[in-house]
């Protein structure tokens, strides 16, 4: 389970996200849950970011699109990310995919959630 948010990290990975999808369902009440979805959030922005700079066409858009779904799913129910991991995924997306419609979407509802008064990123 410690390998798994690693392997999660490389592009086009759906079978690494199904078992951490089935994780996820297992820890539902558990006191983990959260440390858990931070660590499959943090995930999540570094794939989307290495498959931005790994493939500078939009090749990719299913699993991609997937993957920002995911992540705004995950920035819903968590709400705090690793400024380093943000800085990353807003830099590589906007540089590769500032005309894809689902990553500016999904970056508008990131931006209202982290920068909202009480969040981490906005102090």
């Amino acid at each position: 389970m410690d390998c798994l948010p690693a392997a999660l990290e490389r592009a086009g990975n759906e079978e690494s996200w199904a078992v951490a999808d089935a994780i996820s369902t297992v820890l539902k009440n558990s006191e983990e849950l959260h440390s858990w979805r931070r660590h499959l959030l943090s995930a999540c922005m570094k794939g989307l970011a290495a498959m931005y700079s790994s493939s500078k066409d939009e090749s990719n858009q299913e699993v991609e699109r997937s993957m920002l779904l995911r992540l705004e799913e995950l920035l819903c129910v968590v709400e705090e990310v690793d400024p380093d991991d943000w800085c990353s995924l807003v830099k590589t997306g906007l540089k590769y995919r500032y005309r894809d419609e689902t990553f500016l979407k999904v970056l508008n509802v990131a931006i209202q959630l982290l920068y909202k008064k009480e969040s981490s990123l906005s102090q």
